[in-house]
């Protein structure tokens, strides 16, 4: 064989060797990757010809499949579209694409999941239509209804959790928006409704208890604070530093509480429970800057900040900031500088105090069906962390069902039921109203229902508000419907 066929014949060979590696890795090593993603117009091709399964909550069907006289064969309908949205997200056709547990279940509901293999094989014998199955959530509907009646239009967020288990009892974005706009089979008319959600400035599509913009939390941070302060030494009843003003090391910056009120008696100092009562910005300033960095850090990491979560879906990260002064530290120790939070995060760490300091992972998938809606899986509850130890969980309780029955927080109160809370008003700028919080949970000597609430930029109140007049009565309206059942 001469030269230039040899040359020819090893060019044809290294370009086969290439094109084999490359389908191998196409085919197999980036398989998964390749199916999962939302814009794999042919993972949704496969869904138009098969029954997809129905997502459940409480027994009742909130996304299912009916007949459709269209070359798509089937039309994903949500029965309580607006409810539910941020939850199931959308099955779209005209978009080729699927959010929240449409996507993040997609196996389970479209027919594909190695549990259903028996299934399809079952449905080729027989030859019956195959058909997806089913995933129930966690959601409860009379809470849910009741978090969305809180809001009332204004937009913000509220979730509840199961202290002792993590599941989510209600997870509710506001504004929302109705999935059935998304899933229609007329493609202009999808794409017009999608154009105009997506616009939107209030963004309904958005997630607001686990993703888009984090939140300052304010004043509802200090519970994070206290719970550090308790686990390094300091006791409820002691006596601690909480002038008027305060100056941290290195700055000129004064530092006053709210309303540049007197914090205790006025002596310039106040038990920790009388500064969590009030809620004064001093003394957890002070704290902060003894503790140091890395403690305060270490605590709230202990809660989940800076932890990946999916619940299935994404949970943005809660950040505390790097503190390059102390200064920036001091406010960070009552939610302000850079400390910015999901709500998702805030009920997180109402849920560990109520759980004797174990946190819960939080969790949205209650089981996966069958078809024919046998279980295929059950999520197990899982620890996530420990963050704090049960005597500090059992000493913040105390001081949180003071600041409801005696501070801030009183406008949470329920007649007959002890409940634990801490308001909070993260300012923004001069120009931007501050955002309400509230934090809590019920009953307090034994714990069922831990609940996160914020208002975005004060609500129907604007300036002037604060948590404790527009987030605590939302807690209070949501945490009774809980009770109620």
């Amino acid at each position: 064989m001469n030269q230039p066929i040899r040359r020819v014949a090893t060019l044809a060979l290294l370009m086969f060797l290439a094109l084999m590696i490359a389908v191998t890795m196409i085919q197999f090593v980036r398989a998964p990757a390749l199916t999962a993603d939302s814009r794999n117009a042919r993972t949704i091709y496969e869904e138009y010809g098969r029954e997809r399964g129905p997502i459940i909550v409480a027994d009742q069907t909130v996304a299912s499949s009916e007949p459709a006289d269209d070359v798509y064969q089937f039309l994903r309908t949500y029965g309580q579209g607006e409810l539910y949205a941020h939850s199931t997200g959308y099955f779209s056709v005209a978009f080729n694409s699927m959010t929240g547990i449409e996507r993040l279940e997609n196996d389970v509901l479209g027919g594909s999941s190695q549990s259903l293999a028996l299934q399809r094989l079952r449905d080729l014998v027989t030859g019956n239509e195959p058909r997806g199955g089913g995933v129930e959530l966690t959601l409860d509907p009379q809470i849910q209804q009741a978090a969305v009646d809180a809001l009332n239009g204004q937009r913000g967020s509220i979730v509840v959790l199961e202290p002792d288990t993590g599941r989510i009892l209600a997870m509710v974005s506001v504004p929302s928006y109705d999935p059935n706009l998304l899933a229609s089979h007329d493609a202009a008319a999808a794409r017009e409704s999608y154009e105009a959600l997506s616009t939107d400035e209030s963004r309904p599509l958005i997630n607001r208890a686990v993703a888009g913009d984090l939140y300052a939390p304010g004043s509802a941070f200090k519970v994070v604070t206290a719970t550090a302060m308790l686990e390094n030494g300091y006791e409820p009843d002691e006596l601690i530093d909480a002038p008027t003003q305060y100056s941290p090391p290195g700055t000129s910056h004064t530092i006053n509480n709210p309303g540049e009120a007197t914090c205790g008696d006025g002596s310039g100092q106040a038990t920790l429970l009388q500064s969590l009562r009030q809620s004064c910005n001093t003394p957890f300033a002070i704290a902060a800057v003894e503790m140091g960095e890395e403690t305060m850090r270490e605590q709230a990491e202990a809660f989940g900040f800076g932890q990946e979560l999916a619940i299935p879906m994404a949970v943005t990260p809660s950040r505390f900031p790097d503190a390059t002064t102390q200064a920036e530290l001091a406010q960070s120790a009552f939610g302000q500088f850079d400390v910015r939070v999901t709500p998702m995060q805030m009920a997180m760490v109402a849920s560990a105090i109520a759980n004797d300091g174990s946190l819960m992972r939080p969790y949205l998938v209650e089981r996966t069906l069958s078809p024919d809606l046998d279980v295929l899986r059950v999520t197990d509850p899982e620890e996530l962390s420990v963050a704090m130890g049960e005597d500090s969980a059992a000493q913040m309780t105390e001081m949180m069902v003071d600041v409801v029955a005696n501070g801030t927080g009183f406008r949470a109160q329920i007649p007959g039921i002890d409940v634990a809370g801490k308001t909070g008003t993260a300012e923004i700028s001069t120009s931007i109203p501050p955002h309400a919080w509230f934090i809590g949970f019920a009953p307090a000597e034994d714990p069922q229902f831990a609940i996160a609430v914020v208002v975005e930029n004060g609500g129907y109140q604007g300036f002037g508000t604060d948590g404790g007049s527009l987030a605590a009565p939302m807690a209070r309206s949501v945490l009774q419907a809980a009770l109620s059942e």
